[in-house]
């Protein structure tokens, strides 16, 4: 028959691996609600995206000078003074989204990316882009500057007369 100081060591032995399995079990519980927690905060917290306002005052229209086309980079626009009027084009590439430029050597609005080419007027003259550029709606606001809204297509050939 076994000793009693036999016995004792592996009793201890069982309880010291007992309580590491049960602090093992709740560490990894409390990891998980603690993530839990962090996942359901964050869903439930309102996830706003800040854009700019679609809406751009570009100024006086004295400012540009008659046959000039002026590209707004940030906003992504062409404001395009002809003997027509004023009117605003999309500068970005119906094609991948690239930002434009405007070529006055050969009159063109050109993408460097995949090679479109485009008309003075916006339309699609060669090149892998679906579509023509848009035009937006440009009207003069109470003091006398030129706006244009960006979230407003309108059909080409409308000018505002100045």
């Amino acid at each position: 028959m076994p000793d009693e100081r036999q016995l004792q060591p592996a009793k201890l032995q069982d309880g010291d691996r007992r309580a590491f399995f049960v602090k093992l079990g709740v560490g990894s519980l409390s990891i998980a609600a603690v993530g839990a927690v962090g996942f359901g905060y964050q869903f439930l917290s309102p996830n706003v995206l800040f854009e700019p306002s679609p809406i751009l005052n570009v100024g006086k229209p004295e400012s540009y000078p008659p046959d000039s086309v002026t590209l707004d980079a940030n906003s992504g626009i062409y404001l395009i003074h002809s003997n027509e009027g004023f009117f605003a084009l999309g500068a970005v590439c119906t094609h991948l989204g690239c930002l434009t430029a405007w070529k006055p050597e050969l009159g063109i609005i050109a993408c460097p990316c995949h090679g479109s080419k485009f008309s003075r007027t916006g339309e699609k003259i060669e090149g892998p882009a679906p579509r023509s550029l848009p035009w937006y709606r440009v009207w003069l606001s109470e003091e006398g500057d030129l706006m244009v809204d960006r979230s407003t297509t309108i059909r080409s050939m409308q000018f505002l007369r100045v």
